[in-house]
């Protein structure tokens, strides 16, 4: 299975903001740091904020923080909150794409179970178990 550079991006954002939860980051902190868009990482910052996941403040003292603490966010949720719209097989999306073989294909239940237990696997972990090391000052 391949994540999207969307969710990937979302996950690294995360793993910073639990490496200092009390701590306010904002999306150009976020971009220099991980040399990555600025304008990719405000619409994966908007999709966790529309989900609670993270809550974002203006002015000074503000930017993005977790809403919860990182143990209580789990990796699956996240997986799936990010890959939303992004079906695993192009037959998983929808109308079922352009399958000639629909109706007969066994290899589908297979596939949506195979994700299932993926997704699940990633629930066993939380953001607090990947959060990155603190940054120490220099």
């Amino acid at each position: 299975m391949r994540l999207t550079s969307f969710t990937d991006y979302g996950l690294r954002m995360l793993m910073r903001m639990a490496s200092q939860p009390g701590q306010g980051f904002s999306t150009a902190e976020l971009a220099t740091e991980f040399r990555l868009s600025r304008n990719h990482l405000t619409k994966i910052m908007q999709r966790l904020a529309s989900a609670g996941i993270v809550e974002t403040r203006r002015g000074a003292g503000g930017g993005a923080f977790l809403r919860m603490p990182a143990e209580n966010i789990r990796l699956g949720d996240v997986v799936t909150l990010l890959e939303q719209g992004q079906a695993l097989v192009e037959c998983f999306g929808d109308g079922g794409g352009d399958c000639t073989i629909d109706g007969r294909c066994r290899l589908k239940a297979r596939l949506r179970q195979a994700e299932a237990v993926f997704l699940d696997d990633l629930n066993r972990t939380t953001l607090a178990d990947i959060a990155l090391p603190a940054q120490t000052a220099a």
